[in-house]
């Protein structure tokens, strides 16, 4: 397997991110660090179906969208008005580095955005003020590798942690990398 456009991207174009921020010195540009998958199932394990059965099911399409096996997360403490009690499995989550991080990306940018429902574009408040991107995903069936006669559909989110950044660097940085944010239009009067 070869390895990644995006990172391919990343660094053939280097010092043109560079020169584009107006950096000083090539480490202040913005790097990739992280991942963070997180799937919230406390609705569907608490509804009445198995719970095992469920998250079963969704570890395994999680999985296979992510490229690695996700973790359980559990409940830490027992609340009465959402049926969960201390130790009762609630969703998953999973965090790439590397090959994976850059593909898992790459995939999101070129195949899965232009296949959800009615895109105009990312807002530009997924940015922190850190510059970590945060973005959440309404059905896990935009990837094509999820099978579409999935019995249970579930929403995700993913955070890209990036190094040495604010919120005005990173944005120019994802625009570079091909990430399609909102352009904002003013009404003249």
């Amino acid at each position: 397997m070869n390895t990644s456009g995006l990172k391919e991207k990343i660094s053939k174009n280097l010092g043109n991110i560079q020169n584009q921020l107006n950096l000083a010195n090539e480490w202040s540009v913005p790097r990739l660090v992280k991942i963070a998958v997180n799937v919230g199932l406390g609705r569907a394990v608490t509804s009445g179906a198995k719970a095992e059965d469920v998250l079963k099911k969704v570890s395994e399409e999680l999985a296979v969208i992510i490229g690695q096996k996700p973790v359980e997360t559990k409940a830490k403490k027992a609340i009465a008005s959402f049926k969960t009690r201390i130790g009762m499995p609630i969703g998953l989550k999973a965090t790439l580095h590397g090959r994976k991080m850059y593909d898992f990306l790459d995939r999101f940018v070129k195949v899965s955005l232009p296949r959800t429902r009615d895109f105009r574009g990312l807002k530009e408040s997924c940015v922190d003020e850190n510059g970590n991107l945060t973005v959440g995903i309404r059905d896990h069936t935009v990837f094509p590798e999820a099978s579409a006669d999935a019995a249970h559909t579930f929403s995700f989110e993913f955070t890209a942690v990036v190094k040495g950044s604010n919120h005005k660097k990173s944005l120019e940085f994802f625009k570079l990398l091909g990430f399609p944010f909102v352009k904002k239009e003013y009404n003249k009067k």
